[in-house]
């Protein structure tokens, strides 16, 4: 079929050229398209109340082919020939091919000749250009037209079914789903898809083709054998039925839209006629309720009462917080309403709303405009009214208010001006009445604006034509008249008590003075009093001579004291020559002070009682300190002595321990002699334990004669005889390791000599660092590394057990005994092994019991005890566990 398509068929149908040429070698693709082809055609060709039967034989005389261009294309072609000859037909047919043309299809090797002679080939293509034109080219899917645009929409309304997939115009449909389940999406009530089989595609095929031609309108193009039968259908064929398919349902969806816009139209016509509706009984009732409310806000009727104004005034606020907002929201609300229906009715191409004559925007708005400048006016009246009857209830008010405060504060006044109160009163009761007396003053000075404004507003009251005037002016006077005898009895009080504090200032100077003289004079005779009785404690010569001095200048002051008492007294005797005089009336003692002469004179004479008693007190104490001062002297004599000689011998002692001069038994006997003499030298510090015992008892707890106390000698004694003992058992014990690992007396003062150069503060210890530096000096191969460091840590562990942090020089020369002696250790247990043992390479108990001396073959025995023998020989023991068994594995 290549050579009769057109260029744009050949570009529909480019992907598979190869497989159209091999059916050109088949005819089952003339049967298919000769069946798909001819009932297409008829489809269209039955709306002009015609079909064909053959389509190579039908389409010959060109009549039946412009009518069939003429259905599916909408236009009219030009006019046919009538003619039954040949070149009649062939001018039919060439109107038929131009007019294919004349839309944009290239056709090639097309003739009219071709379709003239019923060249079925010819004729195949040309309806195949026809159907691609009109039936296929036009679809259009996401981007995609034509021959990709059918097969996308095959895939989409395909897709939710199981075992549909389209992916060509071929073997995709054999099966007879794809058709099914095409008509299934868009009409599910036609067929029953859950109970179709894949493995049945004739039923299918069947299915979907009678229910196609019988509810959809499509007529049946293909049997189902036809598709079946053929290994690969025709892919044209079913290209040509699907697209009948795809403008079946797209001529359904494009019926339902057009009658959704319908819908649409008429609901919004529905709408914009209810909106009319709407506006007119709004502004009906907006305009109705304006015309109600102006003739009361245009009412300006006063009131004679302020409850009756404030109540007009309380009405008009509920209508400005109750009853306009609403009318505010309907008057927003219908402007709003009205805006909206225009903008509808100009989208929908309609005429503009015309409300009825009255009810327009406008005339809403000026009514509302009334409104609000009646509401303004009817607010302003309404204020100046209050304000107009709240000055003269304001005044009415405040000539109360402030009468009976003024009523209030004299209330009592006159009472109290009229009192003689300051007669029995005291100075600072007369001066606290004058200076109550002063604020009262100023507080009547100050009440006196009260009065001119309670005067000033009765005027006002009078020319306002008050109601009440009369009772107004009577309580007015009255205040006037209370207020000039307020006046006149302050003077008269204020000159009285001016008179008598003068009188009372003179005594008070008085009383004053004797206050201000017998204080202290009473705290010195009371202080006096308390140090003679003082019971002191000294402990020195000194402080008790310093007592005597002190004592001596205090009876100096005794005869000045004397003549100050005296005074004190001859201002006592004033005071009374001047109450007797004038005859006040003292309410009471000197307000200064409690003291009184006859305290003074007691206070005196029991001072002058207690001075000899402390003289005689002072000369006994002064004897006892004398007696301790000589035992002080004596303690000091003997343990500064005594003390420097034992810090001498400890430091000799620790010379002798660390020094190397001689042999260990050398420094051995030399220790023992030391030994000696600190122990002859005990009945030393008995007599000094015995000064001691005096000193305690004597109570004398501190010493200026010595720095030692008996508890230092003490402790230096015990660490002397420590010291000696300690250093006499390490020189033995160094002996002993001597002896037993077999080193010489060089190696011995090697290691000395080493230890003490890294003893630096020679305390006889080393510490950590100071060992780990003496080693290294020995030629111990111990560096910062770790593997260094943990061999550190092994020998740490031997020298220092118990992790005191320090090494002493025994540890040290263990130590060092110990590593020398180990190698030889080893050497003398293999060759007694094999001495013993003989060509054997163990050695038997009885062996042992033979070859030692009894005890120590016992000794051996017990410790092989915990160990196996070797197979098959009880009681016997190899190499290892002989030595092991006898010096342990750390040994060797």
């Amino acid at each position: 079929m290549d050579h009769y398509d057109s260029q744009q068929t050949n570009d529909y149908m480019q992907p598979e050229e190869d497989w159209d040429r091999d059916l050109l070698l088949d005819p089952a693709w003339e049967k298919q398209q000769r069946k798909t082809f001819t009932a297409w055609c008829n489809s269209h060709l039955r709306k002009a109340g015609t079909q064909i039967e053959n389509i190579e034989e039908d389409f010959r005389d060109g009549l039946k082919l412009m009518l069939l261009l003429e259905v599916i294309s909408g236009e009219r072609l030009a006019k046919p020939e009538r003619g039954k000859m040949r070149v009649h037909k062939i001018s039919n047919v060439n109107k038929a091919l131009d007019f294919i043309a004349s839309k944009g299809v290239k056709l090639v090797s097309i003739g009219a000749e071709e379709i003239v002679d019923g060249n079925v080939k010819m004729t195949l293509g040309m309806i195949w250009t026809i159907i691609l034109r009109f039936a296929i080219q036009d679809i259009s899917v996401e981007e995609t037209s034509a021959k990709e645009g059918l097969l996308l929409w095959c895939q989409r309304k395909t897709a939710p079914y199981k075992n549909v997939n389209i992916q060509n115009f071929h073997i995709s449909w054999k099966d007879g789903l794809g058709f099914c389940a095409l008509i299934h999406r868009h009409r599910p009530e036609l067929i029953d898809y859950g109970k179709l089989r894949k493995d049945d595609p004739l039923t299918n095929l069947n299915t979907a083709f009678d229910v196609a031609e019988k509810y959809l309108d499509i007529p049946k193009m293909l049997d189902a054998e036809d598709i079946v039968g053929t290994a690969r259908p025709d892919e044209k064929a079913i290209m040509t039925y699907v697209s009948s398919f795809y403008h079946a349902f797209s001529g359904a969806q494009k019926a339902e839209t057009a009658a959704n816009r319908i819908c649409k139209v008429l609901a919004v016509n529905q709408e914009n006629e209810q909106l009319m509706e709407d506006y007119e009984k709004l502004a009906s009732d907006l305009l109705e309720w304006i015309r109600r409310t102006i003739p009361w806000l245009e009412n300006r009727v006063p009131e004679n009462t302020m409850h009756a104004m404030q109540q007009k005034l309380e009405d008009f606020r509920d209508y400005r917080r109750l009853h306009k907002p609403p009318k505010v929201q309907e008057k927003c609300q219908l402007e709003i309403n009205f805006n909206t229906l225009q903008t509808k009715l100009r989208l929908s191409n309609r005429p503009a709303f015309m409300p009825s004559e009255g009810r327009m925007v406008s005339d809403i708005n000026n009514a509302w405009g009334c409104l609000e400048q009646a509401e303004k006016g009817y607010e302003e009246w309404l204020l100046n009214e209050i304000r107009r009857l709240e000055r003269l209830d304001h005044l009415a008010e405040k000539f109360r208010q402030k009468a009976s405060i003024h009523e209030a504060w004299t209330d009592g006044k006159e009472a109290m001006l009229r009192q003689k109160d300051y007669e029995t009163a005291t100075l600072s009761e007369i001066k606290a009445l004058l200076k109550k007396h002063e604020a009262f003053e100023s507080d009547l000075a100050a009440h006196q604006d009260r009065v001119e404004q309670i005067a000033a507003i009765a005027q006002e009251l009078n020319e306002l034509d008050y109601y009440d005037s009369p009772s107004v002016n009577a309580r007015c006077q009255k205040i006037c008249d209370q207020w000039d005898n307020l006046g006149a009895l302050t003077q008269k009080r204020r000159e009285a008590l001016e008179r008598t504090e003068k009188l009372l200032e003179t005594i008070d100077q008085l009383y004053l003075e004797y206050a201000k003289r017998a204080a202290p004079f009473n705290n010195w005779m009371e202080g006096a009093m308390e140090d003679l009785q003082d019971t002191f404690i000294v402990h020195t010569i000194e402080e008790i001579q310093g007592l005597t001095t002190a004592h001596e200048q205090f009876k100096a002051t005794l005869p000045d004291a004397d003549k100050e008492r005296l005074a004190i007294l001859g201002i006592h005797n004033e005071v009374s020559k001047i109450v007797q005089t004038y005859h006040v009336n003292m309410a009471g003692s000197n307000p200064y002070t409690t003291i009184t002469p006859q305290e003074i004179n007691g206070k005196w004479d029991h001072v002058r009682q207690l001075v000899p008693r402390r003289d005689q007190a002072l000369t006994e104490e002064h004897a006892r300190q004398q007696h301790n001062e000589r035992l002080r002297k004596q303690f000091g004599a003997q343990a500064n002595v005594i003390g420097p000689w034992i810090q001498t011998k400890m430091e000799e002692i620790g010379r002798i321990s660390i020094e190397m001069h001689g042999t260990l038994e050398d420094q051995l006997s030399h220790l023992r002699q030391y030994e000696k003499s600190i122990v002859n030298y005990k009945p030393k510090i008995d007599q000094l334990e015995g000064d001691h015992q005096l000193i305690q008892e004597a109570l004398i707890f501190d010493n200026k004669h010595t720095n030692y106390t008996m508890e230092h000698i003490r402790v230096g004694w015990e660490q002397l005889l420590t010291t000696i003992a300690r250093t006499i058992n390490e020189v033995e014990n160094q002996i002993l390791t001597r002896d037993a690992k077999g080193i010489s007396q060089e190696q011995m003062n090697e290691f000395r000599a080493s230890f003490n150069h890294f003893d630096r503060d020679h305390s006889g210890t080393l510490g950590p660092e100071e060992f780990k530096a003496c080693l290294i000096s020995l030629g111990y191969d111990i560096g910062n590394d770790p593997q260094g460091e943990a061999e550190f840590a092994r020998i740490m562990s031997i020298v220092d057990p118990n992790r005191l942090g320090v090494v002493t020089f025994q540890a040290f020369i263990d130590f060092m005994s110990r590593e020398t002696a180990d190698t030889d250790t080893a050497d003398q247990v293999m060759a007694s092994f094999k001495i013993l043992a003989g060509d054997k390479n163990y050695i038997t108990v009885d062996e042992l019991r033979r070859e030692l001396p009894p005890d120590q073959a016992e000794y051996c025995i017990a410790r092989m005890a915990p160990y196996a023998g070797p197979d098959g020989v009880p009681g016997a023991l190899d190499y290892m566990s002989f030595s092991t068994a006898l010096y342990g594995e750390s040994d060797l």
